[in-house]
Parts: structure tokens; sequence; C-alpha cells
């Protein structure tokens, strides 16, 4: 009596195989979008600010910047503001809010503050641009600034052809007025009828531009306001290699510092490879572990296939494997001069020469006296048995194959 055979698995290895490959990927897309979601969102937008290629943006500073080979990039890190090494930042202030966000920060120097003149409306069928402008009124804008600049004055004029900078003679070529800034506190830098259009402030150690003008991508459009930009960015920096960075947090921009995307970034990146590759190595060891289940099987196995099993555990606790050899030589002699009705009066001697026009091993081309020779001593390892039984075992199975096809 046999045993029950196992029932089937109710899935393939293959479906398995898709289950887990589409677990997997989906569990990297939930991460993924969890770490850097705020990253994959499109920020050219219609605004003021460093990511817009409207004309109130400052898309076309950073564009101009990089073309003639500075160092500049965008930041949105709030701890550039004031804890960053070296640099030069430039903050491009909202047009409402303006130094609200700042009042409670210690810039680090060299710090560039650029002041709003205008406010727009985006255009609802394209969202990088601006379908309407308009000057923000000079009163509101002190207001806004009173935060650091109380009772300061905001001027309109008609621009000059010229001023006169730290750094030579400038054309400048605003739209509409001029914007200018007066206050007791502020050192003027260039100066225009009584106001200020770059100006230093001692007492934040901050230096202010009162026009966006002249730096905005609408103003770039004229070559002697990009002239003004580049000639101010190299006036404001002391080295050529020094970075230049253009402030994105106050407009909304910020990134987040978030565990996961910790986890991939240096140094902590060698822990998560290792972290990873522990947990494959966990889900391969489960994946190859479990199987189909397992009928629960007899205590004392039953039938053939048992019984040879047992006769076979004997054989090897006693250790007389190596001295089967002749007794198998002996079986496989009787077994297949009965299959192929060779006489019974024959010697063992006839029965060999019988056997060898038979003919040979396909594999070895070893006749059965060779084999027999090699089976009459005991052999001399359990490898070396397993040899020579396996061609004789082979040699047999052609013999009985090719007298059953002569037959037939």
């Amino acid at each position: 009596m046999s045993d029950t055979a196992p029932p089937a698995s109710p899935f393939s290895a293959r479906v398995v195989a898709i289950l887990i490959a589409v677990a997997a990927i989906s569990f990297g897309a939930v991460l993924v979008l969890a770490g850097w979601a705020p990253e994959l969102r499109d920020r050219n937008q219609a605004g003021d600010h460093p990511y817009s290629t409207s004309a109130l943006g400052y898309n076309g500073l950073v564009r101009l910047l990089d073309a003639a080979g500075y160092p500049v990039s965008v930041s949105r890190l709030q701890s550039d503001l004031d804890a960053r090494s070296w640099g030069l930042m430039i903050i491009t202030l909202p047009a409402y809010g303006s130094f609200d966000a700042l009042e409670d920060r210690s810039l680090s120097p060299t710090t560039l503050i650029v002041l709003p003149k205008w406010t727009g409306r985006t255009d609802p069928l394209n969202t990088t641009r601006q379908i309407d402008t308009e000057l923000i009124e000079a009163g509101n804008l002190a207001d806004q600034i009173s935060a650091f600049y109380p009772d300061a004055e905001i001027l309109r004029v008609e621009p000059p052809e010229t001023v006169e900078a730290p750094y030579g003679t400038v054309a400048v070529k605003p739209d509409l007025h001029l914007q200018l800034i007066k206050h007791d506190s502020l050192e003027p830098l260039i100066e225009v009828e009584g106001g200020a259009l770059l100006a230093y402030d001692p007492v934040h150690a901050v230096y202010v531009l009162s026009d966006p003008d002249m730096i905005n991508t609408f103003g770039l459009a004229s070559q002697e306001n990009a002239r003004f930009a580049v000639q101010l960015v190299d006036f404001l920096r002391y080295d050529a290699d020094e970075p230049i960075l253009l402030d994105a947090t106050l407009h909304g921009f910020e990134r987040s510092e978030n565990l996961l995307k910790m986890m991939f970034s240096v140094p902590y990146i060698g822990v998560t490879l290792v972290a990873l590759a522990a947990v494959l190595l966990l889900g391969w060891a489960a994946t190859i572990r479990f199987g189909p289940p397992l009928a629960e099987a007899r205590a004392i196995a039953l039938g053939k296939q048992a019984l040879a099993d047992n006769s076979a555990g004997l054989v090897t606790m006693a250790r007389r494997e190596t001295r089967m050899a002749p007794g198998f030589l002996a079986l496989v002699r009787r077994r297949l001069a009965r299959q192929i009705g060779a006489p019974r009066t024959l010697s063992e001697a006839q029965v060999s020469e019988l056997f060898d026009r038979l003919g040979p091993d396909p594999e070895t081309g070893r006749v059965f006296s060779q084999m027999e020779a090699d089976l009459k001593d005991p052999a001399t390892s359990r490898d070396d048995l397993l040899a020579k039984t396996r061609a004789l075992y082979r040699w047999r199975k052609d013999v009985i194959r090719r007298t059953l096809y002569e037959r037939d």
C-alpha cells in the first residue's frame, strides 16, 4: 500500500512570481511617491519666483548666469538663508508678505533682497504665463517692508539714461517707472533722485535692490538690464567660484527633509543597500522554503519503496555497500539471460561470450566481459561502485531495447 500523494499547490510558480513582482513594484512606487512627491510636481508656475519663466519670474536670471558659466542654482532649503558656509543668496520677495518670513531670521552674508514691484494674474489656460500685471501701490509696499524698515518711502521716478554704480556707469531700462527706496538706515550704493536703487543695510548686513525689473525675466529682455544684472552679481561676490543661490522657499517651494529621502542620501545609502539586500535574501529564502502542503505520513511506511529504502539504510549502516558489486553482477547476468532467452545449460564463460556478442556500451565502448571484470571484486568506494553499476545497468537497458526493436 503506497502513501497518499500530496495535494497540488493552488498556485503555479509563474503566478507566485508575478504576485511577488507586482507587490515589490507597488511597494517601491509607494516609497517613491511618499518621499519624492513634492519633487515631482511642475514648478514652472507663473509668479515672482526663481522657477517661473513668466514676465515677473526670475528663471531668466538663472538661465542667463548659467549660460555665462556662473555656478548658479535654486535653493529650496531654509537653512541656506542663515546657515550656509558661503555664497551669494538672492531673495526675491513675493508680492505679498514681504519681510514677514525673514523677520525672525539672521541672514548670512552675502544676501541680496529684491523688493517686489508687480502683481499678476495667472492664465487659467496656461499656468506658466500671466495674462495681467499691475503695479503694487507704493504705500502698500512700504507697509509690507515696515518690519525691517519702518517709515520707509517707496519712490517711483522717471528712469535716467544712466546711473553711477560702484562698478561704473550703467544704463537701466525698467518698465514704466524706476522704483527706489528711501530710509535712514540704508546706505545708498546706486542713488537716483534721493532714493536708492541699490542700498546696503548695515543693521541686517544685507543688500537691497529696490526695482526687480533689473533682474526679472521681462527686464532681462533689455541688453542694458542683462548687463546690469551680471555686473551686480560680480560686484556682490568675493570670488569667481562663489556659488549663486536664488531662494525659492519664500514662494512655497521648500524641500522637506524626510526620513525616506535621508535613507537614500550619503552617508546612509550604504546601510540602506545592506538592509535591502538582507530583505531580498529573506524573501528568497521564504519563497523557496514553502511549497505545497504535505500529507501526514505513517510512522512506519508501507510498500515496496519503503522496503527498498529500509534495506538500503541497513546496508549503509553495516558499511557493506562496496561489497555489493559481485551480487549486482550476478543479478544482472541472471535477469538478462532470462530476458533474451539464453539456454540454461550455458556456463558462465559461455554466457559472457554471448553477452559480448550483443555489442558494447554505447557511451564507453566496453563489452560485458570488461565490465564483468570490474565487478567481480568489491568496489574501492561508494562512488566507484555507482560508476561501475551504472555502466552495466545502462548497457543492459540498451541490449533490451535493441532486442525488442529487432523482434518488432
